[in-house]
């Protein structure tokens, strides 16, 4: 994308088991919120022009503690066969006026806002078509892809995500550097401790 104000929806990917944390992750107490309302919070704080929040596992009990933001939500029924199935169910909301479509964790809580905000800044200063974080030189998420790129996301088998996407199309990859740990924290490998600080 070009320099010019570029319209993000943002998927946040929230359906899994939390299989490795063997409890239900996304409502873990993460200071007075949990992880997801976290996760959930930064992205409203940004300029992601909507946030739609693709659940699975245990959907009521979450929608109950998210339901009064102002976002869009949506239940795949077709969790259990991986990441793809939810990420296709979220592209079935996105606005029709979206120009690029972001794919944000639901167990991401310490990427903050202006985080989220310098990546889509360079996505739109920059003709690629695929922006993906990077700290210390590891890659990270949330990703921003190209609207083009919408029917092969819908496509997208098992939990691979968008690695399919990323892997076929390395020359409209753009990596932004940025000052944020929390674009590779891996939650389920966190002392519990932690979360609740």
């Amino acid at each position: 994308m070009k320099a010019g104000s570029t319209t993000v929806s943002a998927i946040l990917l929230a359906a899994g088991e939390a299989k490795r944390m063997g409890k239900l992750k996304q409502l873990m107490p993460l200071g007075g919120t949990t992880i997801l309302e976290q996760t959930i919070d930064n992205l409203l704080g940004s300029r992601v022009s909507e946030v739609i929040v693709v659940l699975g596992h245990k959907a009521e009990e979450i929608r109950g503690k998210i339901a009064t933001r102002p976002i869009k939500i949506i239940v795949n029924p077709n969790y259990h066969q991986g990441m793809g199935t939810s990420i296709a169910a979220g592209l079935k909301l996105v606005d029709s006026g979206a120009q690029a479509v972001m794919l944000a964790l639901g167990d991401q809580p310490f990427v903050d806002s202006p985080t989220i905000n310098r990546l889509i800044e360079e996505f739109q200063n920059h003709d690629k078509g695929i922006a993906i974080p990077t700290y210390q030189g590891r890659r990270g998420h949330p990703l921003i892809f190209s609207i083009k790129y919408k029917a092969p996301l819908s496509r997208l088998k098992g939990d691979i995500g968008g690695r399919e996407i990323i892997k076929k199309h390395p020359e409209d990859i753009l990596e932004v550097a940025v000052d944020c740990e929390g674009i590779i924290i891996d939650i389920d490998a966190m002392p519990p401790v932690h979360l609740d600080t």
